[in-house]
């Protein structure tokens, strides 16, 4: 899991060939397509993430690794997508993924916001150093066992444990 979370599909399917020291089946990528958007229909979305989102004030979106077929159906059937059609950024639109900033920094152009005025809330290390090298402050969601507090932490994002706690987070910044 520490391997591959927060990495692209195409970064995955590299790591994993390089791995075992040969290309995997030129197959693999389609079935793992196939097992991976099936296992979406069961997402399910994180306690207090809509609450938040209905009580946004302030312009948001979603910058994300993943392709945007997988996350505009992780957004759907998770029952988000309503809070952030239209405000959706992946890696397939910026030269280098996470943990480059490029995606972060792309999003935030599209919304009109200047990095330093932007917040990125994460839950992967991958995520939290494109935040910091961004320059934007980070907050490392450590509810979802995806991020290592400590090191979050060390790279300089607020680590929190609970969504509901992020308002009082976002407020006090």
């Amino acid at each position: 899991m520490n391997t591959f979370v927060g990495s692209t599909r195409d970064g995955c399917l590299a790591m994993a060939g390089a791995m075992l020291g040969r290309p995997l089946p030129s197959e693999f990528g389609k079935r793992w397509d196939k097992a991976l958007f099936a296992a979406l229909r069961s997402v399910k979305p994180v306690a207090g993430v809509p609450e938040l989102l209905a009580g946004m004030t302030v312009p948001f979106c979603v910058a994300s690794n993943g392709n945007p077929q997988r996350m505009a159906l992780a957004l759907d059937y998770a029952g988000l997508m309503p809070w952030v059609r239209g405000k959706l950024f992946t890696a397939s639109e910026v030269a280098h993924p996470k943990p480059a900033p490029d995606l972060f920094l792309h999003a935030a152009k599209g919304m009109g916001v200047e990095p330093g005025n932007c917040a990125v809330v994460e839950d992967t290390l991958t995520g939290v150093k494109a935040g910091v090298a961004a320059g934007m402050r980070v907050f490392a969601y450590a509810g979802g066992g995806h991020t290592e507090r400590a090191a979050a932490s060390a790279l300089g994002a607020t680590v929190f444990q609970d969504m509901r706690e992020l308002p009082a987070l976002l407020a006090a910044a």
